[in-house]
């Protein structure tokens, strides 16, 4: 009663070919492995690259030292409401 027979997973799979057809089906397999080619290759890209070597996203040592003196600041827009 727990696990399906090769029967079920042939009529389920019929059921599904009916309502979205084939093309349709074509269509979604292809989309989602470009997705996960497209998310292996960004995963692959980013561990390849070892952190803080970017040296446009790297913040300075500055930086660093304003952001740790204003650790507790709230920065926020006032706004009025009449």
């Amino acid at each position: 009663m727990g696990s399906f027979s090769i029967w079920h997973w042939l009529i389920v799979l019929l059921i599904v070919v009916l309502v979205f057809g084939t093309k349709k089906l074509k269509n979604i397999g292809t989309d989602l492995g470009g997705a996960v080619k497209g998310f292996k290759d960004g995963v692959r890209d980013s561990s390849t690259s070892t952190p803080g070597t970017d040296d446009a996203t790297a913040p300075t040592p500055a930086q660093v030292s304003a952001a740790k003196k204003n650790a507790d600041a709230v920065d926020v827009e006032a706004k009025t409401r009449f």
